[in-house]
C-alpha cells in the first residue's frame, strides 16, 4: 500500500540584495532543481508569471545569471482572498566550473519554468580509456 504524503507549500525566500533598486519590486529566489546526466547539467527553475520577453539569461566571468520581472500591471486592482506566494521579480546566479562549455548553454522558458541545460566540455565527460 502506498504511502499517502502532505503537499506542502514552500515558501518564497526573498534574494538578499547587496545593492540598491530604483524599481519598488521585492525579487525572490525562484525554486530549483539540477540535474545531472553524462553529457550536461540541466537548472529548472520555478518561475511562474514570467514571460520571455523579461527574463535575462547571461553569463559573465564564469557567473551564470537568470533575472525575470513579473509585469506587475497584471495584479494592480486585484483584491486578493487568499495568497499562497508573493509577486515579484526573481534572481539567481550560479558559479561556473571550467567543465562546463559556456558557448553552448541554452535556455528554455515554458508555462513559467525555466530550463538551462549547461552542456560539459569535451575534457568533462566520462569516456572509456583502451588499454594495450
Amino acid at each position: 500500500m502506498a504511502t499517502q504524503q502532505e503537499v506542502q507549500v514552500q515558501q518564497k525566500r526573498e534574494v538578499e540584495n547587496d545593492r540598491e533598486s530604483t524599481v519598488p519590486a521585492r525579487r525572490f529566489v525562484p525554486v530549483t532543481d539540477i540535474f545531472e546526466t553524462d553529457q550536461a547539467l540541466t537548472v529548472v527553475l520555478e518561475m511562474p508569471g514570467i514571460d520571455k520577453g523579461s527574463v535575462d539569461v547571461r553569463v559573465e566571468n564564469d557567473l551564470l545569471s537568470i533575472e525575470g520581472q513579473v509585469d506587475l500591471s497584471k495584479y494592480r486592482g486585484l483584491a486578493p482572498l487568499y495568497i499562497e506566494y508573493n509577486v515579484g521579480n526573481y534572481a539567481r546566479s550560479f558559479q561556473l566550473s571550467s567543465k562546463i562549455d559556456q558557448d553552448r548553454i541554452t535556455a528554455d522558458l515554458k508555462d513559467g519554468v525555466m530550463t538551462v541545460t549547461l552542456p560539459k566540455a569535451e575534457k568533462a565527460k566520462p569516456r572509456r580509456i583502451n588499454v594495450s
